[in-house]
């Protein structure tokens, strides 16, 4: 299944509404966003029906309760949940150069609820932690594992690792 947060063309929604992709149409889902509707199982009824061509997306998830992005040797480094972008919005710093990885999106019961593009931001003219720490754009869809797993990491290992001695909580991020 593919899903996505979306407003419809004209209404200047923030956060948007959840919505699941069917060919040329996004179906409203009845929940407040992915991160509700993967904590209810990856249940919601649907409602409106609107044209592809007529909404915007918007991130997947708005604001996660943490992100994590693991490295070649398997550990890693904690991102700016307070930094998400949606695709098409400007990363904030000029001269930044894109990181293109995945991210899983933990859902309810702390396995994958789905996958989505996410772009770190990098300006090495920044100094320290800086570098890394004002933008990352995440979307527009996702996908669910029933649909489609990205291929090149062992994504249950990165999570049982991310989950050694604390709790994923639905809408963690975790990328490669």
């Amino acid at each position: 299944m593919k899903l996505c947060m979306f407003s419809p063309r004209g209404q200047d929604l923030e956060r948007g509404w959840p919505g699941r992709i069917d060919g040329e149409t996004v179906i409203q889902l009845a929940a407040q966003t992915l991160q509700a509707f993967f904590t209810g199982g990856g249940q919601a009824r649907e409602h409106a029906e609107y044209p592809l061509a007529g909404v915007v997306f918007r991130a997947p998830v708005l604001h996660p309760p943490s992100v994590r992005i693991f490295d070649e040797e398997g550990d890693f480094v904690f991102a700016n949940p307070a930094a998400i972008k949606a695709v098409g919005e400007d990363p904030g710093v000029e001269g930044a150069e894109a990181v293109e990885r995945v991210a899983a999106i933990v859902g309810a019961d702390g396995g994958i609820g789905g996958f989505t593009p996410l772009v770190e931001w990098v300006a090495p003219q920044l100094s320290g932690a800086k570098q890394r720490d004002f933008a990352l754009t995440l979307g527009p869809l996702v996908t669910t594992p029933d649909e489609a797993v990205p291929p090149g990491a062992d994504w249950e290992r990165l999570v049982a690792h991310a989950a050694e001695n604390t709790t994923l909580l639905p809408g963690d991020l975790i990328a490669r």
